[in-house]
């Protein structure tokens, strides 16, 4: 062989990992940053997936995704994000709570970011505007913290005969207060008395169960907070064995064996999430995209832990159920 030939053979064969590597590179990174975890949230990330989809990005295809869980534990928010923002990622997705967009805003101020939250994000002041974010933080939120008072009339109507209902909160967060304003000035228009427990911890959501009895709840609001989502299946387990039926804010909640939910859809916000996150890859800026509002609410009972309860569901409600699962 010809030193030419050789040399241009070995140049081309270094050059092969080096494009695959720069091919490699090319692929845009998402980050995907929540305070929920892995486990309690296959349907929501199947549903940003979809999003993303629609403006042309597939995962593992033209785009690739990183993943951080905080699993419940919101002082590791800060930790995570800064993980994500020296990757650096191109799009930034804050899932679970304003103490996920508060993470992901403080980790980088030029990382676009898209949240999806329950809360006002205006109120809280993570944008300027609905319609106007400004800076580098748009997003969608369901306003699942708002509708206290419409569950706790909907659980009033499942249970009429329950003369006091309990309200289990997160009070240490500013969603969970607004929430105990909420929920007992409806009560006062209601004439229903309501006790309200929080539930900041793990050891104090066992202790609110375990004092239901002995304070006469006949029903159960569980408010809805980030705080809740990776604890599901322990509130659902919780209040089949002290048999209280409870209502709660997502349809995972009735799906998992909770007896009843009504909020929006969380997964049309997180599929919207992941077309803001496309829409961003594709040029859009983030000070130009309003912020998404809910369009769709869900109300689930389900008849099997009704049963369990001995509970009969008026034909009311299950004539207003979207869904009820037998």
């Amino acid at each position: 062989m010809r030193r030419r030939e050789f040399i241009t053979l070995l140049g081309g064969a270094a050059a092969c990992p080096l494009a695959a590597r720069a091919q490699q590179a090319a692929v845009p990174v998402v980050g995907f940053l929540s305070s929920r975890s892995a486990d309690d949230s296959a349907r929501v990330v199947d549903a940003f997936r979809r999003g993303l989809a629609e403006t042309g990005y597939v995962d593992g295809r033209n785009v690739a995704i990183e993943f951080r869980w905080a699993q419940g534990q919101f002082d590791r928010l800060p930790t995570l994000a800064a993980e994500l923002a020296s990757r650096p990622v191109a799009v930034l997705a804050a899932l679970g709570g304003h103490q996920t967009v508060r993470a992901a805003k403080a980790a980088s101020s030029a990382i676009p970011i898209v949240f999806g939250i329950g809360e006002d994000p205006v109120k809280e002041g993570i944008v300027a505007s609905f319609n106007r974010p400004g800076a580098n933080v748009t997003g969608a939120t369901f306003f699942t913290a708002l509708l206290g008072a419409k569950r706790l009339g909907l659980l009033r109507e499942l249970v009429p005969k329950a003369e006091v209902i309990a309200l289990l909160v997160n009070q240490n967060s500013s969603q969970g207060q607004g929430q105990v304003k909420d929920v007992q000035e409806a009560a006062r228009n209601l004439g229903q008395r309501v006790i309200v427990f929080n539930g900041g911890t793990d050891e104090e959501i066992d202790a609110a169960f375990a004092s239901l009895a002995q304070n006469g709840v006949g029903a159960l609001l569980v408010g809805a907070d980030p705080f809740f989502d990776p604890r599901r299946d322990r509130l659902i387990a919780l209040a089949a064995r002290h048999a209280v039926p409870a209502i709660y804010q997502f349809r995972d909640y009735a799906l998992a064996g909770g007896l009843m939910s009504y909020g929006a859809s969380i997964t049309d916000l997180y599929q919207q999430v992941g077309v803001y996150a496309g829409r961003i890859l594709n040029g859009d800026r983030p000070a130009e995209l309003p912020v998404m509002l809910p369009t769709k609410f869900e109300m689930v009972i389900n008849l099997k832990t009704a049963k369990m309860l001995r509970l009969d569901i008026p034909d009311k409600l299950l004539a207003l159920a979207d869904e009820v699962i037998e």
